[in-house]
Parts: structure tokens; C-alpha cells; sequence
């Protein structure tokens, strides 16, 4: 392989929005890539060699970035490959520019963008259809239009089932034509091509294949396919995908679209696949315009890694968690009868991910690490309270008479135990976190008689101006309830969250909701129906403080602009992800660090019983949608991490580095100390 001599040294980049990259200190490439061998950033290269050879079965050419260091190469790197598919993957990034430019959104109709969108053919029009196709259905491969890449036919109404098409994302290509009334080409080699060391000579568009060269007098664009470019041009742009759409301290694309492209949206996962014996369940791992294996199909691959795919196996690979990028391009693998669609795959994309995880350093937190916390130190295993046995959940809220109250599941409570195992029981606890003491707080209205699945559980618990409120779980999803007597007695809405939102908490702040950010109440959960699933996101409402019993008053994030600020909709289809974790996103605890003015969020981790055994993470952010960072984060913890767990606001140190993890080790109130550890100021200045 050849060798390049050149390394560039780069230091975290200052980012005005408090957006970091997957590295902290993350490093560019100027007109070549830094180069290490595999064995300098301890990558097993056996493996990498063998996904290589794997790759020249086909011919062709490819590189391996790894840390943003060029790692292995094979082929002509200079050669220009046609990459068919993969161009809707290099075409979609003009939606993400249009996106942070304001242009359009991606629920808007595309006529509203392209006023003869959808025809010919004129049996289009004929249906009602073509008004309500919008962007995302467009990017997402569900607006209904055939394979070809010309003007094809409907087969059926937007949002009711997957089929692979060129026609749509070529539609998609004219609308944003239109929106910038300029050829795309100009616009991506202004704004994005260029800014990332690409020129004309590594990346060309065909003039169009399909459709007549030019719409309003403007170039007319494909995104269906068209694209040449080399093995080296792709590498770049993966690489702007892998850091969130930064390049050396400018923002390229917003970090909300970076998401939507390598995530499926629930809707999405839902829908049937049209022709399963090309695509197999497309549907479940598909974004925008790039695949992706958030469900975990390629077993020996991160479920974060997404990817563009084209004719020829023309691929540019992306791996959050491993941070890498692979490319590469040629002809054609050979498939088995019978075989899954993504079994040509595996013997690239597995040893790959094999090879970084025998690497030492690499870390399986889903996230990149905090600019503020170091690390978070527990004190010894010894030292753990355990009270409450028997009983788990322990949402927790610091009220106005100086309690906290709390409620737990599947149990008896605190000693003197209640005489019946409850589903879901209330209980007040008192003290500081060295000696609290836990008293039961029957209430007829409240406790539930139950068990596991089948019974109602608290997951959030909150006061506010003296009324209590509790979020409660296993109710196809969730329903809320309030009392305004300290939980003597309680009233529960008439109305439930009946899409995602199965294991809501809320966010706490200080004592009786003291010190909050603003007039609103917050509420995160897993992007999932249940409590009992894996999501591969986490999403977020809010609602005024005084309107919380009304259905009608809460808003769903959608997304943060180029600015950082979130943006907000009472639809909660619309609903966005404040962080992405493939398949990792679990039950989740969440309060504000008043001393260090920042968010945590603890959420339970890898393991099959955590009450005994598992991994856990606390990650923080600036703000409550984010951006959201590694604080700690363990697959293996010394002790099981529970199946719930919280930092709760008033067993915090005035200046936040002391706090308290309440979690329900072995089915009982558990408290474990845990000391902050803060990052120097030179590291964390810019946040």
C-alpha cells in the first residue's frame, strides 16, 4: 500500500453552537490524508487485509479511514467509478443544505416546490395522491413512485408502503432544483464538494439520463444515480457524515439531518416492502437515502453504521461508534440464490468492525465524549445502600416540604413493608443520601396490583407549584395522573400518549421545580411504544407548567437549526430525536446539575437482567435536546446498574461534583456516591 508521508496535527475545533464531533479533538485532511498503519492505532490488520481481498474479488478500488487517518487502500485511487445508487447518498446532501439554508422542510408537499411535481404521466393526477407526497417521502423511498428513473407511474398513496425507486428521488433532485432556482452541481461544488477537498476532476455529474437536460432554463439534476467520482471523494464526504456535517470548524450540514439520514423513522419501519426478493425488510433499515443496520441484520456490524449502496457494490461506509469510514468501488459481487440482501455485505462490512473492535482504545458508548466531564469516580461497591428489597422503578422528585417522593414496582415498598405486593406503589423518602429513610404512602387511587408486563409502573415522577405528577407505563403507552395532596389521592387524564412515548419520564429540576429553565415541563422517552424495546433514539416533549393535564398544549422536538435552538411541533408524527443509539436507547432517568449547568441523563445499558448485571451510561448536554455527550458510560458495570436509575437534583452538591445515582440493583432502593470529575478549562473553553 503506498505510503504518504504528511501528517496534520489539528486541535479540538471551537464550535460556536456547542456541537462537538465524534472526536474530540478531531483531525481533517488537507489535500492528502494523514496516514498510520493499522498496527499504530491497534486495528487487527489480518482482518482489514481480509475484507480488503474480500473487495478485489470484484476488482476496484478502496480506503479505510480510521480516527481520520488513512489505515489501508487498494486499487487506482484516481479512477472514477459510475456509483449508480450510491449517487442518491451524494445527491440527498443538497436536502440537507436546502434544509440548513431554510428552503424547505421535510414534511412540506413537493408541489409546493415543483408545480407540474408528479406528471407526466398524467394517470398521476388522476389520484389524489400527488398532493400529499411530501419531501421525506420522497427521501425515505415511500411516495409510491416505480424504479425507473423517468416519469413513472403511482402504485400507491405516500406513506403506505416501501419500494425502491430512482423516479422519486429524481423528483426530489428537481424540487430542490427549483427551490434554488440553480444547478445543483454549482451549488454542491460551492457549498460542499469544494469546502471538503473535492474537485471536478474526483467527481462529475452526468448530464440527465431520464428526463429532458434542463427545467425552468436550469440544469435539471438526477439523484437516482449519475454521479462518477473516486474511491478517495467518497472517503470525504463519509467523512463529513461521520463529523455530524462539521469540516474544520464549519458547519456543513445541520446536525437534524445527519440524523434523519442515518436512522429509520418509526413510521417508516412499519410499512411493508414492495418486491422483498430484492430488498428483503428494507423498510426496517433504510433513512434517507442511505441504508443503514439499525436492526441489527448484520449481526457483526454496529447497529449505528449507515451506508450509500449502488449498482457494481459501490459503497461509502460510515460507523459512529467505531469512527470510521470504508469505500469502495468496482464490480459487482457475486450473489447466492436464496441469499439476503444484505449478505454480500457481511464479508466487507464484518471484518471491518472486527478489526477496530480488537482495538484497546475503542469505546462502545454510543456517544462522543463530554467537553466538560472527564469521568464520573463511584465510591467502592461496599459502600451501596440498599433498602426497599425486593421493589425497582424509584422515579424520583424533590417536593415543596423537603421530601422526595417517589414511587416503586413489583414489590412491597420500604420496611415495615405493605402487606400486599403492589404494581405500582407510592412511598416519600427523607434524609440526605447517607441515611434516607423510605416510608410507604398507600393510596387507593394510585397502587396497582400487578406484575411485571401486565401491571401499571410509574416511570416519571415530578412536582410543580405543589401538584404531583406521575408518568405511568404498560398503558398502551403511557397516561398521566397528579394529585394535589402529596399522593393521598390521585386523578388520572383521560387521555394517553398513544404513540411512542411508552416509558416517559420528566425532567427535574430543584426543589418544587425551582430553578427550571423556563415555563415549560419537559418529558423524554425512548422513541418506542413499550417499555420493554430497544429504541434507536430518544425523543422529547414539552408542555407549559400550568397546561401539563392538557393533551392539546404539549409540543414534540423536531430538530435544532444551524444555530443550535430547537424547533417545535404539536404533531407528534413530527417528532425528532434529541440522540441516536441504534438499538440502545432504554429506560431512562433525567434532572438538571444546577452547579454545573448541565443536563443528565442516565439510561440503562447492555445486559439481559441489569438488575444484577449490565452496562449503564450518563451523558449531558447544555440543553435538554442537546447536543448530548458521553459523561460515563459502561457495558460491564461492578454491580448490576438496575433497571432504572436517576441523578437525583437534591442529593446534588451545590457545585454539582457530588452527586447521588439512585437505581434498582437487585430489585431494591439503591445509592451509590459519584464524584465529577471536571475537564480542564483549556479542554472545555469552548463550551
Amino acid at each position: 500500500m503506498k505510503r504518504l508521508l504528511l501528517t496534520l496535527l489539528l486541535g479540538a475545533t471551537q464550535l460556536g453552537c456547542g456541537f462537538i464531533s465524534r472526536s474530540a479533538a478531531a483531525e481533517f485532511p488537507g489535500k492528502i490524508w494523514s496516514v498510520a498503519t493499522p498496527a499504530e492505532l491497534g486495528l487487527d490488520e489480518t482482518k482489514l487485509a481480509q475484507a480488503r481481498d474480500y473487495a478485489l474479488t470484484a476488482g476496484g478500488s478502496g480506503c479505510i479511514i480510521y480516527h481520520g487517518k488513512l489505515v489501508m487502500e487498494w486499487g487506482d485511487q484516481a479512477a472514477l467509478y459510475d456509483l449508480k445508487s450510491s449517487s442518491k447518498a451524494i445527491g440527498v446532501t443538497a436536502l440537507g443544505l436546502a434544509l440548513k439554508d431554510g428552503l424547505v422542510h421535510l414534511d412540506d408537499p413537493a408541489k409546493k416546490y415543483h408545480p407540474t411535481f408528479g406528471t407526466p404521466p398524467d394517470a398521476n393526477a388522476q389520484t389524489d395522491w400527488l398532493e400529499k407526497i411530501t419531501l421525506r417521502n420522497l427521501a425515505t423511498q415511500t411516495a409510491g413512485f416505480e424504479k425507473p428513473g423517468g416519469y413513472e407511474k403511482l402504485v400507491f398513496a405516500p406513506g403506505t408502503a416501501w419500494l425502491y425507486s430512482d423516479g422519486g428521488p429524481n423528483w426530489l433532485a428537481e424540487c430542490l432544483t427549483l427551490a434554488y432556482h440553480r444547478d445543483l452541481n454549482d451549488v454542491m461544488f460551492e457549498r460542499v464538494f469544494t469546502p471538503i477537498g473535492v474537485t471536478p476532476a474526483d467527481l462529475k455529474w452526468r448530464k440527465n439520463a431520464y428526463r429532458p437536460e434542463f427545467i425552468e432554463g436550469i440544469k435539471r439534476r438526477e439523484f437516482g444515480s449519475g454521479f462518477s467520482a473516486n474511491v478517495q471523494a467518497m472517503a470525504r464526504l463519509g467523512y463529513l457524515y461521520l463529523r455530524e456535517g462539521w469540516w474544520n470548524g464549519e458547519l456543513i450540514l445541520p446536525h437534524s439531518f445527519i440524523e434523519a439520514v442515518r436512522t429509520t423513522s418509526p413510521e417508516v419501519k412499519k410499512l411493508p416492502v414492495r418486491d422483498p426478493e430484492l430488498h428483503g425488510n428494507a423498510s426496517q433499515h433504510y433513512g434517507l437515502l442511505w441504508w443503514n443496520n439499525s436492526d441489527g441484520t448484520i449481526a457483526g456490524l454496529p447497529r449505528d453504521a449507515y451506508w450509500s449502496w449502488g449498482l457494481f457494490d459501490s459503497f461509502i461506509l460510515v460507523v459512529p461508534s467505531l469512527d470510521l469510514v470504508a469505500t469502495r468501488a468496482g464490480k459487482s459481487w457475486p450473489r447466492q440464490a436464496g441469499g439476503g440482501h444484505y449478505d454480500p455485505l457481511k464479508p466487507f462490512f464484518e471484518p471491518i468492525a472486527a478489526a477496530v473492535k480488537a482495538s484497546a482504545p475503542a469505546s462502545t458508548a454510543p456517544l462522543p465524549p463530554s467537553p466538560v466531564i472527564a469521568e464520573i469516580q463511584w465510591a467502592p461497591k461496599a459502600s451501596i445502600l440498599h433498602l426497599a428489597k425486593g421493589s425497582d422503578n424509584w422515579p424520583l422528585t424533590w417536593a415543596d416540604d423537603g421530601a422526595m417522593y417517589t414511587a416503586y414496582g413489583d414489590g412491597n415498598g420500604f420496611e415495615p413493608f405493605v402487606p400486599h405486593k403492589l404494581s405500582m406503589g407510592f412511598a416519600k423518602v427523607l434524609g440526605d443520601a447517607d441515611a434516607p429513610q423510605g416510608i410507604n404512602l398507600p393510596s387507593p387511587t394510585f397502587d396497582t396490583v400487578g406484575d411485571g408486563k401486565k401491571g401499571r409502573k410509574a416511570c416519571g415522577i415530578l412536582m410543580v407549584d405543589g401538584t404531583l405528577y406521575a408518568l405511568a407505563r404498560n398503558l398502551a403507552n403511557a397516561q398521566l395522573a397528579w394529585s394535589t395532596d402529596h399522593g393521598a389521592t390521585w386523578t388520572w387524564a383521560d387521555w394517553k400518549f398513544t404513540e411512542s412515548f411508552g416509558c416517559p419520564t420528566f425532567l427535574n429540576f430543584g426543589q418544587n421545580y425551582g430553578g427550571a429553565r423556563d415555563h415549560f415541563v419537559y418529558i423524554v422517552s425512548p422513541d418506542a411504544d413499550t417499555a420493554y424495546q430497544r429504541a434507536d433514539r430518544v425523543v422529547l416533549a414539552r408542555v407549559p407548567m400550568d397546561k401539563v393535564r392538557d393533551r392539546g398544549a404539549y409540543e414534540f422536538f423536531v430538530n435544532t437549526d444551524a444555530n443550535g435552538n430547537a424547533t417545535w411541533s404539536s404533531d407528534i408524527k413530527q417528532r425528532g430525536g434529541i440522540f441516536t443509539a441504534a438499538g440502545q436507547c432504554y429506560r431512562l432517568g433525567f434532572t438538571y446539575n444546577a452547579g454545573l449547568k448541565r443536563y443528565l441523563l442516565c439510561m440503562t445499558g447492555a445486559g439481559n437482567d441489569t438488575r444484577f448485571a449490565g452496562g449503564f451510561g450518563v451523558y449531558d448536554a447544555p440543553e435538554p435536546w442537546g447536543p448530548w455527550t458521553t459523561a460515563f458510560h459502561t457495558d460491564s458495570w461492578d454491580t448490576g446498574p438496575g433497571e432504572s436509575s436517576s441523578l437525583p437534583t437534591k442529593w446534588m452538591s451545590a457545585d454539582g461534583r457530588t452527586v447521588h445515582f439512585v437505581f434498582s440493583c437487585n430489585d431494591s432502593f439503591s445509592v451509590r456516591r459519584g464524584e465529577i470529575i471536571l475537564r480542564s478549562p483549556a479542554s472545555n473553553s469552548a463550551h
